[in-house]
């Protein structure tokens, strides 16, 4: 069934991995525009792990979270960026081009920002992005948050600037070329060869469309990607569509009953197009928003059964649950495993 083999594919269950860059590496990328809650969607597809292991490997830079598709935000493993930004970046750039325009920017002025912050970033120099905006301000440059988001967005997919060491709990960017290693850019059929086969490995079963939406790539490039791996692809029709599932994964899993508390913006709803195999739709709209605000999700067995929040005190931090059918049989004991999992991993004890 589609919704268990999901629950393997997306490691939340039987885990396969210890370590942050090969959680993030497997997923091809995770969501993260919610820069707290991106750490717990890797963190729950580890076999254990903490917060601080999440932010240390985003400190070494072996993972990073950067502008990559749709256009949105995304933790990437280091290794793959510069790939990754080389196959999305015409779409990235079509995608802000009428609100460039609209906020006055030109690429005169994105080469004179680029310059910028190159100069100002120069010898390992990690700054926010209002430090740079006081940078631009010096130099002449008219700065506000709107004008910022584009100067900071299109030196991201430039291949420019990536994420840096966290300063006082805030982001900073850092020049890529000095926190990642130069290695081979694929040619466009080896990338989009390896996103397919990334894609398909860690997201099975995934439709054509469901691939469109998550890479952000036109529908040719896609077809061509999936042609590209065929042979590594098992084809199974439904009634709506042809799903496709990568041949390393068992298609009769088998796992033990497990709860997650999925963070919002979770790749297990937001990286397909079609999610009703997984939610039903009467309860769609407690999930997730038409404007696309996903809210952290609770998964029993691969379906998603309700939603959660944390509460926190100085004294005390709580998880609210609430299930979208109050006669659903949920495993209370698995569930209390779940809320010690999430507040372990943010160090927080009730």
């Amino acid at each position: 069934m589609i919704h268990t083999i999901r629950t393997i594919s997306q490691q939340l269950a039987n885990h396969q991995f210890e370590k942050v860059k090969d959680i993030v590496s497997w997923m091809g990328a995770i969501q993260a525009q919610d820069y707290n809650m991106c750490k717990w969607a890797a963190g729950v597809r580890l076999k254990s792990a903490t917060i601080r292991d999440i932010e240390r490997s985003m400190r070494d830079g072996e993972i990073l979270r950067t502008h990559i598709m749709r256009p949105t935000w995304h933790l990437v493993a280091a290794e793959d960026i510069r790939w990754m930004l080389e196959l999305c970046r015409k779409r990235l750039k079509a995608a802000s081009a009428s609100r460039d325009k609209y906020l006055g920017i030109t690429d005169e002025l994105f080469a004179k920002t680029n310059n910028l912050i190159i100069k100002i970033l120069e010898g390992n120099n990690h700054l926010t992005r209002r430090e740079i905006a006081e940078n631009f301000n010096k130099a002449g440059i008219q700065t506000d948050i709107s004008r910022m988001i584009h100067f900071m967005y299109r030196a991201e997919i430039e291949g420019i600037v990536c994420s840096g060491a966290d300063k006082d709990r805030q982001q900073t960017y850092a020049l890529i070329n000095e926190r990642v290693k130069q290695v081979k850019i694929l040619n466009t059929d080896e990338a989009l060869a390896e996103l397919a086969t990334k894609y398909f490995k860690s997201h099975s079963p995934a439709s054509l469309q469901d691939f469109n939406w998550w890479s952000g790539l036109s529908i040719t490039d896609c077809k061509h990607a999936i042609y590209l791996i065929d042979n590594d692809l098992i084809k199974e029709k439904t009634s709506t569509s042809v799903l496709f599932i990568h041949n390393s994964i068992d298609i009769k899993p088998k796992f033990a009953d497990c709860i997650c508390l999925l963070p919002s913006f979770d790749e297990f709803l937001i990286s397909y197009k079609n999610r009703d195999s997984v939610i039903d739709k009467a309860n769609q709209p407690e999930a997730f928003t038409k404007n696309g605000i996903f809210r952290p999700v609770i998964m029993y067995n691969g379906k998603i059964v309700g939603t959660w929040d944390k509460s926190l005190s100085k004294s005390k931090a709580e998880i609210k649950v609430s299930l979208f059918n109050a006669k659903t049989k949920i495993d209370s004991e698995l569930l209390e495993k779940a809320k010690n999992k999430y507040l372990s991993f943010v160090s927080l004890t009730n």
